[in-house]
């Protein structure tokens, strides 16, 4: 790590802004690991897995098992501060369904709003040292309002090959589908296309670093 003791204020600015890449700068490899993820399915989202967080993954999906295990390890507390999240979000976006009204515009003539949900959704959620389970309670719990009838969680291994057990008891509560140790444009890409054991999604949420923003953005080619 580079330190940097006192240094004049005109250097400030310069010195607290954070690296970023242009899409152009990464467009490359974007092209080589979405065609790749096409071509090759689950081996090559193990390939950049490796290679990006260093983790040779077992396996892909998270098992019963290990779901299981994490709701057993999370504390009571933390259990209820996320119930007590869960309460406060479901109650907030559950007040934007609205029953459906057929206006008579013209004699014979009736029109109305209707609302549908996307089947299957592909929710993004960041790991790494700070494991942002709020993200899950915040898209997952829309999406299972919505009426969504499969949805699906991509997030990022830890280098011992598991997820965080504060995103897995969250999804679990929160009724998602699926769970996926993937994470980094070879996750987006994966849910893209689809791999025999990633589902291709409709539509992808979730927040993400600079490669994951601009893989999501790369994915509405297809």
């Amino acid at each position: 790590m580079k330190t940097i003791v006192n240094p004049p204020r005109s250097s400030w600015s310069k010195l607290t802004k954070r690296p970023v890449s242009s899409f152009d700068a990464i467009e490359d490899q974007l092209n080589t690991v979405f065609e790749d993820v096409q071509s090759r399915g689950d081996s090559a989202v193990l390939d950049y897995t490796n290679q990006f967080d260093g983790v040779r993954l077992k396996s892909i999906q998270v098992s019963e098992h290990e779901i299981e295990v994490a709701k057993s390890r999370i504390s009571d507390s933390l259990k209820s501060a996320i119930n007590h999240a869960r309460i406060n979000i479901e109650r907030f976006h559950k007040t934007q369904q609205r029953e459906s009204e057929v206006i008579e515009t013209t004699p014979g003539v009736y029109c109305w709003q209707e609302s549908r949900p996307i089947d299957r959704v592909g929710l993004y959620i960041p790991g790494g040292t700070a494991p942002l389970f709020s993200t899950v309670l915040m898209l997952a719990i829309p999406a299972k309002i919505a009426g969504c009838s499969e949805i699906i969680i991509c997030t990022p291994p830890k280098k011992d090959g598991s997820v965080a057990e504060e995103i897995l008891y969250t999804a679990d509560l929160c009724g998602v589908t699926k769970i996926f140790k993937v994470g980094g444009m070879q996750a987006i890409a994966a849910m893209t296309f689809g791999t025999p054991t990633i589902p291709k999604v409709y539509k992808i949420f979730g927040p993400g670093n600079q490669y994951v923003t601009a893989a999501k953005q790369y994915a509405l080619k297809y």
